[in-house]
């Protein structure tokens, strides 16, 4: 009879070990799943199975292109109409741009450029000048006259035009 004991006891321990496993699986598998399902339903997707064009023009979007810059020497002076009165306006500009390319055509034309940007700020009214969306608009008109230059030139455009100083009495 103990004979009959032992052989019986001996498959009950390997069948909780099985139930034990099994049930670790199972557990297993359901986290699984709801880790994939919530990166699906977010919208995420899942890792490796992204559109790889988008990924790779994404790539390509956040390639980081430094800017340059050129300081133009001498400050732009001229007078500006002001209620009959006769002011003026002095602004110390930068010229910037990410082509090299560009710049180097501005230093070549910057006699045309600087007489444009005079004209600019001369018919520009004082009381606007005084604030900063009159020297923001001021800036965007300058950007667009130096681009004008510069495209009448056949050189490339510049990204933006910068006050390093400005002043207006």
């Amino acid at each position: 009879m103990a004979e009959n004991n032992e052989s019986e006891a001996a498959p009950a321990k390997k069948g909780k070990l099985k139930l034990i496993i099994m049930l670790v699986v199972v557990v297993i598998l359901a986290i699984v799943l709801s880790v994939v399902g919530t990166l699906w339903f977010l919208g995420d997707g899942l890792p490796g199975m992204g559109d790889e064009e988008g990924d790779a023009e994404a790539v390509a979007e956040e390639t980081f292109i430094p800017s340059s810059y050129y300081q133009i020497n001498k400050a732009i002076v001229t007078t500006v109409q002001a209620e009959g009165r006769q002011r003026y306006a002095q602004a110390h500009l930068a010229l910037e741009a990410t082509d090299l390319q560009a710049l180097e055509g501005a230093k070549l034309h910057m006699p045309l450029i600087r007489s444009q940007l005079v004209t600019v700020l001369g018919s520009s009214d004082f009381n606007k000048l005084q604030t900063p969306e009159g020297r923001s608009g001021l800036a965007d008109r300058m950007l667009t006259t130096v681009n004008q230059v510069l495209e009448q030139e056949g050189e490339p455009a510049i990204k933006r035009v910068l006050f390093r100083n400005f002043v207006v009495q």
